[in-house]
């Protein structure tokens, strides 16, 4: 379901940088704007690794140096049929964890301190489990291309505005320049809001993904319901200094915020909803 629901939001999103396209009149600045963004998103995925490594400032640690965190990570690799990442450690009291990397050849996983004191082993390995699982999907080619074509939307939405402005009919009669202006600047807000929200419903969607296939890897639904719990609390009580940019790479949001309306603007489901699946997936494999 969350394959499929990820497909249609793919979808939704390029139909919308279609009809923005046809907005500024022609299919040459679409294909400029797009192959812009594109190469800016293309480099950003190809070097994400060690641009997220570098600015949290974590650390490769040997097997002598965390020789449980390797084992860990080398077990859930077998069992995900995937070369072993690297391992990182990340020095902060901040109790989080994410992967990166472009493929699962070039890939790697970064745990911090503080989730390594927070969590018992159990719990530390369903947690692995889900972001071995975030790269076996590719889900971060996934959301480099939302990221891409979002962009690419925001960037034509920019432009139908000014043109809009700058080069809006003047010389139409009877108030029609006029209204098509405004429609303009209505319909490229509200499509750039949109590509926003699909957006972050893709990274919402692949964070369930991630859920459920760490389960299976693991075996214990309930070590990453637990880790889930835990990581909640524990983020809402250290300082988190956390790039917006990158929030959504980590496996609980570092960003504070409440429910209801601002889970529509966030990265990752709401934990509740994602610690009942895993209870439900626990109560079904006994």
């Amino acid at each position: 379901m969350n394959q499929f629901k990820t497909f249609f939001l793919m979808a939704l999103l390029t139909i919308i940088l279609v009809m923005l396209g046809g907005l500024i009149g022609g299919r040459g600045g679409m294909f400029v704007a797009f192959i812009f963004a594109a190469v800016m998103n293309f480099a950003s995925y190809w070097f994400s690794d060690k641009i997220v490594l570098t600015m949290y400032g974590a650390k490769e640690v040997s097997e002598s140096e965390a020789p449980k965190l390797h084992k860990m990570v080398q077990i859930l690799s077998e069992r995900g049929d995937i070369p072993k990442p690297k391992v990182y450690i990340v020095d902060t009291e901040m109790p989080n964890a994410f992967a990166t990397g472009r493929n699962p050849q070039n890939s790697a996983v970064a745990v911090t301190t503080g989730i390594m004191n927070l969590l018992n082993e159990d719990e530390l390995f369903g947690v692995l489990a889900h972001e071995i699982s975030h790269i076996k999907h590719r889900d971060i080619l996934i959301q480099t291309v939302a990221a891409t074509i979002a962009g690419a939307i925001s960037m034509i939405a920019n432009m139908a505005q000014w043109g809009a402005i700058f080069g809006g009919g003047s010389e139409d009669e009877e108030g029609g320049g006029a209204l098509n202006l405004v429609f303009v600047i209505i319909f490229s807000i509200i499509a750039s809001f949109a590509a926003m929200l699909v957006q972050m419903a893709i990274s919402r969607s692949r964070e369930y993904l991630a859920d459920e296939g760490g389960a299976m890897l693991s075996g214990k639904p309930i070590y990453l319901a637990n880790a889930l719990k835990k990581l909640t609390a524990g983020v809402s009580y250290t300082h988190n200094n956390v790039n917006p940019a990158t929030a959504h790479m980590f496996i609980v949001s570092p960003l504070s915020g409440g429910r209801a309306i601002f889970n529509l603007f966030s990265t990752h489901p709401p934990v509740e909803e994602r610690v009942r699946r895993l209870e439900q997936m626990s109560n079904n494999v006994r």
